[in-house]
C-alpha cells in the first residue's frame, strides 16, 4: 500500500476543539476521490472518536493531549485517534450498542464510527490510554477490503 499523504495533529482534550478535528480531517480527506456523503460520514466519526477521548478517556481534563494520524494511500484514508486516559475495563461490552459509563450519553458513538468506516478496532487498557483506528476505501462502491 503506498503512502501518498500523511498529517499528524495534537490538541488539547477540549470539546471546542472537536469541530477542529472533525473540520481539519474533512479537509485532508478531500484529496481523495471522496464525495461529499463520504464527507459528511468521516467528520461524524471523527466527532465521536474525538468527543470520546475528551469526555471518556479524560474525563473532561483539559490538561491532556489528543493525537490524530491521518493516512491517505491509494486505496483510501486510515484515521488513528488517540488518547492516554483511563482507557477501557472492557472494549467488547464498550462496543455494544446504547453501552455508556456516562448516563448522559446514548452510547451510540462507536456505532456509528463503525457503521460509517469501512474497517474499525479499538484498542485501549486500562489506565494507558485508547486509540480508536478507522479505515474509509477510496471508493465506497468497491468490494474490496483489503488496505
Amino acid at each position: 500500500m503506498k503512502l501518498i499523504n500523511q498529517c499528524k495533529l495534537q490538541f488539547k482534550s477540549l470539546a471546542e476543539n472537536v469541530a477542529f478535528a472533525r473540520v481539519t480531517v474533512a479537509a485532508f480527506a478531500s484529496q481523495l476521490d471522496y464525495t461529499l456523503n463520504e464527507l459528511e460520514e468521516i467528520k461524524v466519526a471523527v466527532s465521536e472518536a474525538v468527543t470520546n477521548a475528551v469526555v471518556h478517556g479524560y474525563e473532561n481534563d483539559s490538561q491532556h493531549f489528543i493525537e490524530i494520524t491521518v493516512s491517505l494511500t491509494e486505496k483510501g484514508m486510515e484515521i488513528k485517534v488517540e488518547d492516554r486516559g483511563k482507557g477501557i475495563e472492557d472494549v467488547d461490552r464498550a462496543l455494544e450498542p446504547a453501552y455508556s459509563t456516562d448516563p448522559e450519553r446514548m452510547g451510540l458513538g462507536f456505532v456509528f464510527m463503525k457503521s460509517f468506516m469501512d474497517d474499525f478496532r479499538v484498542e485501549s487498557e486500562k489506565g494507558q490510554g485508547t486509540k480508536v483506528v478507522m479505515f474509509k476505501k477510496v471508493n465506497s462502491s468497491n468490494t474490496e477490503t483489503e488496505h
